[in-house]
């Protein structure tokens, strides 16, 4: 028997970024369809959280993300450029915003053709892997291949399908709020939610106990 669940992710996220490899490597290895969810992150949902937050928010998130990937192992740098325009010493979130929306749709995209995790994980590893300059040349044409996609293909149904994108898009945040969270990442199995990078050994226990089996 295959599990279900459903990953709610952003593609701005860094500890979105830090749980997907994981997720992944539990979907190849044992018999569950884990199907990403893609939302818009809370700077496009919240444009003024950043300025609410503590003063010690960023630099604390700052200082964890880097712990988390130095303790599994995981590739990890600033983005060039952040998914999200964002003056960092005032945390204002620009009104022009270039690549979110972009991202965001492709992942639907990907989505619709039960591809949304493999792509999700592709570009992940350009943008938070700190290594390229992923908007450039052809590297999202690269992991939209390497999840067995065609970044040509998606684009134009980012372009032509954005409306309808943006209303599948809108359902994943909503959906993400009935079953009882608001932030991602968060996987949902069952009914349950496991909020954070923290929770994957958590999910997997209860999948087990669910009847989870290696494929």
């Amino acid at each position: 028997m295959t599990l279900t669940a459903d990953l709610f992710w952003s593609f701005r996220s860094p500890y979105s970024y830090l749980c997907i490899a994981r997720y992944r490597a539990l979907a190849a290895s044992h018999q569950v369809e884990i199907n990403l969810r893609p939302v818009y992150p809370l700077a496009i949902r919240q444009p003024d959280f950043f300025e609410r937050n503590h003063p010690n928010w960023l630099s604390y998130t700052m200082r964890d993300m880097i712990r988390v990937a130095q303790f599994h192992g995981i590739p990890f740098g600033p983005p060039r450029p952040d998914p999200i325009v964002q003056d960092i010493m005032t945390r204002e979130i620009a009104s022009e915003q270039p690549y979110i929306y972009r991202l965001t749709r492709l992942g639907q995209a990907a989505s619709r053709r039960g591809r949304s995790l493999a792509f999700a994980h592709e570009a992940a590893q350009l943008i938070w892997g700190g290594a390229v300059d992923w908007h450039l040349g052809d590297h999202l044409a690269g992991a939209a291949r390497r999840a067995g996609l065609d970044l040509a293909d998606l684009d134009a149904e980012a372009v032509r399908d954005a409306g309808a994108l943006d209303t599948e898009i809108a359902a994943n945040q909503v959906a993400l709020e009935i079953a009882g969270h608001w932030g991602v990442p968060t996987l949902v199995f069952d009914g349950e939610p496991f909020f954070g990078q923290d929770r994957i050994d958590m999910a997997r226990w209860r999948m087990e106990q669910k009847g989870l089996q290696p494929r």
